[in-house]
């Protein structure tokens, strides 16, 4: 396994993390790498190969029996519930919340954990502040019921931010929004300084938006560093069994992937 070493302290430490299921099928192999504070990570990886495994553990989703995960020198295993809501925001794939919720009642469900921090002033400006950035402000009467995909996407977002947040954890954020949503909506939760751990699919969104790369396949970790260094082609052919090629664009160097299988680039020209 090839997992780069980075100079800044971790904040994020993860140490040997393993997980199987009760009939010991294995969907986390030994899983060990250092982030450092305000880092952008992108769990990449096809089908299957354990990304929303380690996100769930990671956040405290699911309850790490091997292995080890601190958060800034402090143990997630001991760490206790009421601190864990004061550093860790979570937008999972499948939430499910309550259809005759407005959009406010729900987003501002997620100033529940810090209610006893700040005045009731300033938890209504941070909740108006938040609708706005994730355009819900003028949804925010609607119910549940009523948005859309898209709509709801950024609605469990906002629901995250408006727990101000250290750590922030997302599994397929980009899931249901069209392309100049992903781009903003990246753009929003990239831009916010704090450190971001998220499954992405989307290989083309990661050296736009992230700081770090971790690659997975078959339950372990491939590859593990900064972007530039992790998603070359040859790591994303060992991955996905696809040509990935680099493109200029904009004075920006943006992937492309050709969805040929590898043996195809093997050819002669």
């Amino acid at each position: 396994m090839d997992v780069a070493t980075d100079p800044s302290p971790p904040y994020l430490s993860v140490r040997n993390l393993s997980f199987r299921t009760a009939s010991q099928q294995v969907l986390l192999q030994d899983v060990s790498f250092d982030l450092p504070k305000a880092s952008v990570l992108a769990i990449a990886g096809p089908n299957g190969a354990g990304k929303t495994t380690l996100l769930n553990l990671l956040s405290g989703m699911e309850e790490v029996t091997q292995g080890e995960v601190t958060i800034n020198g402090a143990s997630l295993r001991t760490m206790p519930m009421d601190v864990r809501a004061h550093k860790i925001a979570v937008v999972a794939q499948h939430a499910a919340p309550d259809h005759r919720l407005s959009v406010q009642g729900y987003v501002s469900m997620g100033q529940m954990p810090i209610w006893s921090d700040h005045a009731m002033t300033d938890h209504a400006q941070a909740l108006q502040e938040v609708l706005e950035i994730t355009q819900l402000d003028h949804l925010s009467a609607k119910t549940i019921a009523q948005l859309s995909g898209g709509e709801l996407q950024r609605a469990h977002i906002a629901r995250a931010l408006v727990q101000r947040p250290e750590l922030l954890f997302l599994d397929e954020p980009t899931n249901h929004l069209d392309p100049d949503a992903k781009g903003r909506m990246l753009s929003l939760i990239c831009g916010l300084g704090i450190t971001v751990v998220m499954v992405l699919h989307d290989l083309v969104l990661i050296p736009e938006f992230a700081t770090h790369v971790a690659l997975m396949k078959d339950a372990r970790l491939m590859a593990f560093g900064p972007v530039d260094e992790v998603q070359t082609p040859q790591s994303i052919a060992d991955a996905f069994g696809v040509i990935y090629r680099l493109l200029p664009h904009e004075g920006r160097v943006i992937p492309a992937l050709d969805m040929r299988k590898t043996t195809e680039r093997k050819r002669p020209s």
